[in-house]
C-alpha cells in the first residue's frame, strides 16, 4: 500500500520506480510503533560466517563473504537491527546469513532464518490461489467484479461492472488506496473486517480510469481475496493453506488467526522510526487484519525462495496461468514490470529475477528466484527511512543472485 506520514501499510515497490514516499504509512501490510524504546543504535555487525550452511561453501550461489558483507553494511551503516538473507543455488542447496542483534532490549542473538511479517509478498500467495481457480474455470480473468461481488464496488468514478479480475491483480484497476486512510495508532490493536478495508477505499474517488494506467493499491488484493472466498465458500486463510503453503511444505509460513498479534517461531523483534528521524519503537506484536489479502502472511526467507522457486517451476500453476502471471506491465522507471501478484526485475549480471517483496512497519523482505533455480530472500528488521539503506537491501539481493 502506499505512504503518508504515518506508517501503516506500505507500498513493496515503491523504491522500485517512481515518486518515494518516507516516514510514511501505506502498503503491503500493516505497522504501527506505539512502543518507544529511545534512540537505541544497534550494535555493529560482525564479520561472522553464515550462521549455517547446508552445501560446501563453493558450491552456495554466491560468495558467503558477499552476501555477509551486504548484511553488515546494513547494521553496521544504515542502523538495521538485523538483517537475515537466505541463498539457494541452482541445484537447491542454501546457506542463511544474520547481522545484527535480535532484540534491541536484551542484546539476544537473530535466530537463525527466523520468522518475519512479509507483507506484500502475501500477494502474490493471493494471485497463486486466485489464477489456480481461473485454471479451474471458477474465476475469469477478464471477468468483471461485479461477476461475482455484485453491486459491492461503486463510488465516484468506481463502477465493479468495469473492472477485471485481472486488473486488480496487476494494479491496473485504478481503485484508491486504503491504507493511507488508516491511522497507526487505531490497526496496532484493531481488527478489521476486509469489508471495513474496502469501504474506507471506497470513500475516495478512483485514482484513475480502469486499464489506464499501473497504480498498486492494497484495495485490489481486498476484493481479489473477497473474490476467492465468494467462489470457493471458504476463508482465504483457508484456501491459501491448503493450495500452496501444505502442498509445497511450507512450514515456517502461516496466515495469523483472527485476534492473533504474536508471532508463532522464533523471530526477531521489528521496529519503526516515525517520524524518519525518531527513535527505533518496537511493534512485533500487532493485529494484521489491515493487511489481510494483500500483506497478512508471515514466513521465513527460505520458506519464501521455496515458495518463488516452486511457482517458476510449474509446481503451483498450470502453464497458461503462469504464463498470465508473468505478463507485465511497467511500473516505475527503473526497470521493475509487475505481472499478476508477481515482479520481474533486473539483475546487473544480466537477465531478471522474479518475486514480489514486503513492506510492512517492522520488516522488510526483498527477494525472488531466477527461472534457473536460484533464489535468494532478505529481511531487515525495520523499513529504511533512507534512499541509501534502501539502495543496500536491493543490492544485497543482487549481490546474492549474481555472486
Amino acid at each position: 500500500m502506499r505512504t503518508r506520514t504515518r506508517q501503516g501499510l506500505r507500498s513493496s515497490t515503491r523504491q522500485q520506480g517512481g515518486r518515494r514516499r518516507r516516514a510514511v504509512s501505506a502498503a503491503a501490510a500493516v505497522a504501527i510503533g506505539v512502543m518507544t524504546l529511545g534512540a537505541l543504535a544497534p550494535p555493529a555487525a560482525s564479520d561472522a560466517a553464515p550462521a549455517s550452511d547446508s552445501a560446501a561453501p563453493a558450491a552456495a550461489a554466491a560468495r558467503p563473504d558477499a552476501v555477509q558483507q551486504s548484511l553488515n553494511t546494513l547494521v553496521r551503516d544504515d542502523g538495521i537491527p538485523a538483517a537475515l538473507a537466505s541463498v539457494q543455488d541452482r541445484d537447491g542447496r542454501t546457506r542463511t546469513y544474520t547481522a545484527g542483534v535480535g532484540d534491541l532490549t536484551t542484546g539476544s542473538k537473530v535466530p537463525t532464518d527466523g520468522q518475519v511479517r512479509i507483507g506484500s509478498n502475501t500477494k502474490a500467495f493471493t494471485a497463486v490461489v486466485v489464477l489456480q481457480l481461473v485454471g479451474e474455470g471458477k474465476i475469469g480473468l477478464d471477468a468483471t467484479v461485479d461477476t461475482y461481488l455484485p453491486g459491492l464496488v461503486r463510488g465516484e468514478g468506481i463502477d465493479g461492472r468495469r473492472i477485471t479480475v485481472r486488473q486488480l491483480l496487476q494494479h491496473t484497476s485504478g481503485l484508491p488506496e486504503y491504507g493511507i486512510h488508516v491511522d497507526d495508532d487505531e490497526i496496532r490493536n484493531r481488527y478489521f473486517e476486509p469489508r471495513e478495508l474496502l469501504d474506507i477505499a471506497l470513500r475516495y474517488k478512483a485514482d484513475a480510469a480502469p486499464g489506464t494506467t499501473w497504480g498498486y493499491s492494497n484495495t485490489n488484493y481486498v476484493l481479489a481475496g473477497l473474490i476467492v472466498q465468494k467462489v470457493t465458500g471458504r476463508p482465504l486463510a483457508e484456501e491459501m493453506d491448503r493450495r500452496i503453503i501444505k502442498r509445497i511444505g511450507l512450514r515456517h509460513t502461516y496466515f495469523p488467526a483472527p485476534g492473533e498479534m504474536t508471532v508463532r517461531e522464533p523471530h526477531p523483534q521489528g521496529y519503526h522510526r516515525n517520524p524518519a528521524d525518531g527513535p527505533l519503537r518496537d511493534f512485533t506484536e500487532m493485529d494484521p487484519s489491515a493487511g489481510w489479502a494483500a500483506g497478512q502472511l508471515i514466513s521465513t526467507n527460505s520458506d519464501l525462495n521455496r515458495f518463488f522457486t516452486a511457482l517458476l517451476a510449474g509446481r503451483l500453476l498450470p502453464a497458461a496461468q503462469l504464463a498470465e502471471m508473468r505478463t507485465t506491465v511497467p511500473a516505475g522507471t527503473s526497470g521493475l514490470r509487475y505481472g499478476l501478484g508477481l515482479t520481474s526485475r533486473p539483475l546487473s549480471c544480466g537477465g531478471v529475477y522474479w518475486g514480489h517483496g514486503g513492506d510492512i512497519a517492522g520488516y522488510e523482505t526483498r527477494g525472488g528466484a531466477t527461472d534457473d533455480g536460484r533464489a535468494v530472500n532478505v529481511a531487515v528488521t525495520t523499513i529504511p527511512t533512507a534512499e541509501a539503506a534502501t539502495q543496500h537491501v536491493k543490492d544485497a539481493v543482487d549481490r546474492a543472485l549474481c555472486g
